[in-house]
C-alpha cells in the first residue's frame, strides 16, 4: 500500500502536472506549425521570408554568438516551429518586469554600497589592473571593493557545514539565507532547528530558497510550514505549468548573512550529499568562504535585492547594515581586498564571465580552475588556450564521475582542442567536484556559485567573492594542489580513445549548449 501511495503521488502530484502541462505546449506548437507548414506554397514562401527576416533580427541583437547559433540553426531547419517558439519565448514580459523591479531595489542599496574612493585608491596604489576590475565591477553591478574584511577559505562541504551552525548559534539581529537547493536530511534538518530556536529568541529569520526545488525535493506549500514556525519564508520564481522564459533564469545564488558582520557563500547547497552524507557520484569535492568584515554588506544588500522582488512596500534597508559595536575578534586577518558580487541574467551585463575572462587574461604564472562543469562559448576557449600558448600553466580540475551525462559528453568536447593548446585537464577520481573556483599568481582568487556555463554565465543569478591580496587566496591554491594530488591527467591519447558515439553526441549537443 505504501509503494502503491507512493506511485499515486508521483502520478498525481504537482511536478507530473507541470511536466505533462508543459508537454502539451509543446505539442500545440508543433501540431500547428506543422498544419501552418503544409497549408500552401505561397505561406511557406511567406515563412520563409519571415524566417530571414528572424535571423536577421538575432544576428543584431547584442548577445553570446552561441546564442544566436542556437537559435538559428532550428529556425532554418524548421520554419515555423523555430520561428513560433522564438517568438513565444523572444516577447515574453515576465522576465523584463523582475529586471526593472531588481533594477529599483538595485537604486534602494545603492546608499549602501557606495564606494570607498580611499580603498578603491589603495586597490590602484597596490595593481592598476585590479583596480580597473573594481572599477568595472562596480560600475556595472553596483558592487564596491572593501578592506577590513577577514576571508576563510573551506575546501570541504563538512568543515563549512560545522562553521555554518557555529556561526548561526551566534545569531542576535537576524539571519538572511538563500540557496538553490534545499533537501530534507542531516544538513538541512539540522540548520532548521537552529532556525526555529533564534526565532524563539527574537531573531529575525529570512529563508528563501529556488522554484525548482518544488518539483522534487520540497512540498510546494512548503514555505507555508516554514512561516508556521515563525520564519519569513518563500520560493524565488516557482515552476508554473505555463513555457516561459521566467522559469529559465533560477536563483542559483547561496548566501547566509547573519547580523550583518558574517556572510557564507560557495558552491555548498542545503543537502545531505555537500557534507558527504549521502553518496551519489562518489566523493562530493565542494568549497566555501566565510566573510566578517565591511564586505559583508554587499551579500546583505544582495539578499535584499532579490528578496523584494516580489514585495511591496519599502524596505529598511539601513536596519540590516552590521551593528558598529560589534567587536571582531583579535586575530583576523583582514588585511587585502575583497570583492562581493552578484550576476544577473537580465540586465546583459555577464559580470561572471568578465571577471573570469579578467583572471585567465591577466595571469602571468597560472590560472587554476575548478568547476563542475566546462560548457564554454568562443571567448573563453580563446581566452584559456592563449593563456597556455603564452606560457602561463594552465590547468582546469573537472569531476571523474558526472552528476549530468549530457554535460560531461559537452565537456569532453572541448577537450582535445584545449589540451592541444597546452592547457592541463585533471579529474578528480573519487567523484564529483562541485566547486567553482579560480586561483591566480599567488595574489587573486575567485570563491563563489558560478560555473564555468552558459546557464551559469548568461541564465542565472549567481554571485562570488572576489579576493586580491587577502590570506584566503592562499588556501585556496593549497586545496587546489592538495586536490590535484588525487586526479588523473587527461591526454590526447585519451581524448582519441573516446568513443566515437559520444564524440558525435557532445559535437550536437555543442549547438545547443546555450539554450540547455
Amino acid at each position: 500500500m505504501k509503494r502503491i501511495r507512493g506511485l499515486l503521488r508521483i502520478i498525481f502530484g504537482r511536478t507530473t502536472f507541470v511536466i505533462v502541462s508543459l508537454l502539451i505546449q509543446v505539442g500545440i506548437l508543433i501540431v500547428g506549425s506543422s498544419y501552418l507548414s503544409h497549408k500552401s506554397s505561397i505561406f511557406f514562401s511567406g515563412i520563409s521570408m519571415v524566417g530571414g527576416l528572424v535571423i536577421i533580427y538575432i544576428l543584431n541583437k547584442r548577445e553570446n554568438p552561441g546564442f544566436k547559433l542556437a537559435w538559428m540553426v532550428p529556425i532554418a531547419a524548421f520554419p515555423v516551429f523555430g520561428i513560433l517558439i522564438y517568438i513565444f519565448m523572444e516577447f515574453q514580459i515576465d522576465g523584463k518586469l523582475i529586471d526593472r523591479k531588481v533594477k529599483i531595489n538595485i537604486n534602494e542599496t545603492a546608499p549602501f554600497m557606495q564606494q570607498d574612493g580611499r580603498v578603491l585608491e589603495d586597490l590602484y596604489e597596490e595593481s592598476r589592473q585590479n583596480g580597473n576590475l573594481a572599477a568595472y565591477i562596480y560600475r556595472a553591478g553596483n558592487c564596491p571593493v572593501y578592506e577590513n574584511t577577514y576571508a576563510k577559505y573551506y575546501s570541504i562541504g563538512e568543515d563549512m557545514f560545522e562553521a555554518m551552525k557555529e556561526e548561526l548559534l551566534k545569531a542576535q539581529r537576524f539571519i538572511f539565507m538563500e540557496y538553490f537547493i534545499v533537501e530534507r536530511g542531516l544538513m538541512w534538518n539540522s540548520i532548521l532547528e537552529i532556525l526555529e530556536q533564534k526565532v524563539k529568541e527574537g531573531v529575525e529569520v529570512r529563508f528563501m530558497y529556488d522554484g525548482t526545488c518544488c518539483m522534487a525535493l520540497l512540498p510546494y506549500r512548503y514555505p507555508k510550514e516554514l512561516e508556521d514556525k515563525g520564519i519569513r519564508a518563500k520560493m524565488f520564481s516557482p515552476i508554473r505549468p505555463a513555457l516561459s522564459t521566467y522559469q529559465n533564469n533560477r536563483d542559483h545564488r547561496k548566501i547566509l548573512v547573519i547580523d550583518g558582520h558574517t556572510a557564507f557563500t560557495g558552491g555548498i547547497n542545503l543537502a545531505d550529499e555537500y557534507i558527504n552524507k549521502k553518496v551519489r557520484f562518489g566523493h562530493w569535492k565542494d568549497t566555501g568562504i566565510m566573510l566578517k568584515g565591511d564586505a559583508v554588506t554587499s551579500f546583505t544588500m544582495m539578499f535584499l535585492q532579490l528578496w523584494n522582488v516580489s514585495e511591496k512596500g519599502r524596505e529598511d534597508y539601513g536596519k540590516y547594515l552590521q551593528d558598529p559595536h560589534y567587536q571582531y575578534p583579535g586575530d583576523l586577518d583582514r588585511k587585502g581586498f575583497v570583492i562581493p558580487y552578484g550576476d544577473s541574467p537580465l540586465d546583459k551585463e555577464t559580470v561572471g564571465e568578465q571577471v573570469y575572462l579578467d583572471i585567465i587574461n591577466t595571469a602571468r604564472t597560472y590560472v587554476h580552475i575548478m568547476t563542475p562543469y566546462l560548457i564554454l562559448n568562443y571567448e573563453l576557449i580563446q581566452a584559456l588556450t592563449f593563456a597556455a600558448k603564452r606560457g602561463v600553466e594552465t590547468v582546469i580540475i573537472m569531476p571523474h564521475i558526472p552528476d549530468k551525462k549530457y554535460a560531461f559528453l559537452l565537456a569532453k568536447a572541448h577537450y582535445a582542442e584545449l589540451i592541444e593548446a597546452g592547457v592541463q585537464i585533471y579529474e578528480y577520481t573519487p567523484g564529483f567536484v562541485h566547486a567553482k573556483v579560480f586561483s591566480s599568481d599567488d595574489c587573486k582568487a575567485v570563491v563563489g556559485t558560478i560555473n564555468m556555463d552558459f546557464r551559469s554565465l548568461y541564465l542565472h543569478f549567481e554571485c562570488a567573492a572576489y579576493l586580491y591580496k587577502n590570506s584566503a587566496v592562499r588556501e585556496v591554491e593549497r586545496d587546489f594542489q592538495e586536490t590535484l594530488r588525487k586526479c588523473q591527467n587527461i591526454t590526447l591519447e585519451d581524448c582519441r580513445e573516446y568513443p566515437w558515439y559520444k564524440k558525435f553526441a557532445g559535437a550536437v549537443l555543442k549547438v545547443f549548449a546555450p539554450l540547455m
